[in-house]
């Protein structure tokens, strides 16, 4: 089925471009969503009227998108989700949580807007991708840890901080502590 595009679309072509699909991708996706129409004579005479207009309105968009890209550059946003000791997390992180965490931290984004490469089902540190236009995609740094205390420590490192390592360092720290207190106690007995 042949279509033209009235925005770009990634791995199919560009606006205005008349590219052949399959018939479920256009009838499920694209003509729904209103990203093309079947490339009849008529339609092709109707897009060729409004392409300056088009062309406009698709500018505009990508100017805001560009302004919105220069607040969510380098953004990283925290997750505190239950994990197992090894690190994996008791169900996963989706594009819903990820839109409600970049929304709280000042920039309204929809989940439609998430791209995930891969499901987040461990802690760590995760590049998640933003498409805030077609044009127009910006990296942000999702940080899932069990606690706040873990994610400052993730961030700072740049890796996992497991149960066992928590575990480790709370035996050190009484350690430590007990080992000072045999010192007062043995200082005072030589007194």
């Amino acid at each position: 089925m042949q279509v033209v595009l009235l925005e770009r679309i990634e791995k199919l072509g560009q606006m205005g471009e008349v590219v052949t699909v399959k018939p479920g991708y256009a009838r499920n996706f694209l003509l729904p969503k209103q990203k093309a129409m079947r490339a009849t004579k008529a339609n092709l005479e109707h897009f060729e009227n409004q392409r300056v207009q088009l062309e406009a309105d698709n500018l505009q968009r990508r100017e805001e998108a560009v302004k919105v890209s220069s607040t969510l550059e380098g953004l990283t946003v925290s997750l505190i989700r239950q994990a197992g000791d090894s690190g994996q997390l008791y169900g996963s992180v989706n594009t819903r949580d990820i839109a409600e965490a970049v929304t709280a931290s000042g920039v309204t984004i929809s989940r439609a807007q998430v791209v995930l490469s891969n499901v987040i089902k461990t802690l760590g540190l995760h590049d998640v991708k933003i498409v805030l236009h077609p044009e127009v995609t910006v990296g942000i740094v999702v940080n899932t840890a069990r606690s706040q205390e873990e994610a400052e420590k993730q961030l700072n490192t740049g890796s996992v901080v497991s149960a066992r390592e928590e575990a480790d360092e709370v035996v050190e720290e009484v350690a430590e502590e007990a080992e000072e207190e045999v010192v007062e106690t043995e200082g005072e007995s030589e007194e």
